[in-house]
């Protein structure tokens, strides 16, 4: 059997650099909370990311809570079920009702022209998500919260090292949340972050994740356990430093996928925003069953019975999990659904060769023949 392409891989740096790294934690026997790896790699973050302030954590999720715990959100957030399972469940977990608003079918990020219609007067926030590495409509987005005196969190999960216009990601909204789990771009292995103008948020922030403690006494506010690691920081120092020439990477490979199978009758791809510096996050794909003669689910099997492995992502939408059924009113999203039903993510990581890649196109190729 031909050799097993899993649908991410996580990059990682020279064995060596990493073991480097790590070295003086030894020494100092300092693992966790706060310590020297973790200033060092909030610094380094704010500086490649070209934001003022950012904030770490043990996971993206984690910081999703925390983001909307310190913004004192309350009632209702408008957001999309096509994300995973994480965007939905930070919102319900916090006693906020999610209100879901349906997608654009050309870069699957939240359709802006419908969110003022799910606007009630419970309505304090949008946590739109960008998807896939799409960005957002951020501008419409910002003149509606504006409007309506509502907080903005992007989940910027898919979305580290982008600029729309020459400004990057982390400073739209009142904050915005990337993962750095090991399947992203960027990885800590597990690791997420918060990036925000607004430097009175870092000190509360630092609470809400030791604890809800302030020193060593005072604790006057809930909070949980979300520290990152020294390990799990180095990890990130490491990764930091190959950052540019592992996206380089990637983009090569997408860029044979492009070559490959755009024009193709019976798939659709997203097409490059304007104006917006790609990270090929992900790499998806619509099939119409009509037009091919063979679905996505089948499309898939076809690829998993020659070692490759596609995943439907995301699917199912979270609006259709079963955990909400009867918590709160659900809303329809018919091009979410649509999407959902069909999407594949194909295989992409820095180190697949070109040659899996025509390997994966010449199966889907061949299936409409």
């Amino acid at each position: 059997m031909a050799n097993k392409i899993p649908v991410v891989k996580p990059s990682m740096p020279p064995y060596e650099e990493y073991i480097e790294e790590i070295k003086d934690i030894w020494e100092s026997r300092w693992l966790t909370h706060t310590g020297p790896k973790h200033q060092a790699l909030e610094k380094e973050l704010c500086d490649y990311l070209e934001v003022e302030n950012v904030s770490l954590f043990a996971n993206g999720h984690l910081a999703l809570e925390l983001a909307i715990d310190a913004l004192e959100l309350s009632g209702e957030v408008i957001t999309t079920p096509f994300t995973f399972a994480s965007t939905t469940q930070a919102i319900v977990r916090n006693g906020l009702t999610p209100v879901f608003c349906d997608i654009n079918r050309n870069n699957f990020t939240i359709d802006v022209s419908k969110i003022e219609e799910l606007i009630t007067d419970k309505t304090s926030a949008i946590i739109p998500i960008h998807v896939f590495g799409n960005i957002c409509d951020v501008y419409k987005i910002e003149e509606i919260a504006k409007k309506h005196n509502l907080k903005v969190i992007y989940d910027a999960a898919h979305a580290f090292g982008m600029d729309i216009n020459g400004k990057t990601i982390g400073n739209f909204g009142d904050m915005s949340m990337f993962s750095f789990h090991s399947t992203k771009v960027f990885h800590t292995v597990e690791g997420g972050g918060l990036t925000y103008n607004d430097p009175q948020y870092s000190a509360k922030l630092a609470s809400l994740r030791q604890f809800g403690m302030v020193g060593q006494e005072a604790v006057p506010m809930i909070g949980t356990n979300a520290k990152m690691t020294e390990f799990h920081a180095a990890m990130g120092l490491c990764n930091l430093q190959h950052i540019d020439e592992e996206i380089n990477k990637r983009g090569r490979v997408v860029n044979r996928y492009r070559e490959l199978l755009d024009g193709m009758e019976g798939l659709s791809l997203c097409k490059p925003q304007e104006n917006v510096t790609q990270n090929y996050a992900y790499f998806p794909v619509i099939f119409d069953k009509i037009k091919l003669g063979m679905d996505r689910d089948e499309i898939a099997t076809l690829l998993e019975k020659d070692n490759i492995f596609a995943r439907k992502y995301f699917y199912p939408l979270t609006n259709d999990f079963e955990v909400y059924e009867g918590m709160f009113e659900i809303q329809e999203t018919p091009v979410a659904k649509s999407i959902s039903d069909n999407i594949l993510t194909l295989p992409l990581y820095a180190d697949l060769s070109l040659e899996d890649v025509d390997r994966i196109c010449k199966i889907i190729l061949n299936a409409k023949s």
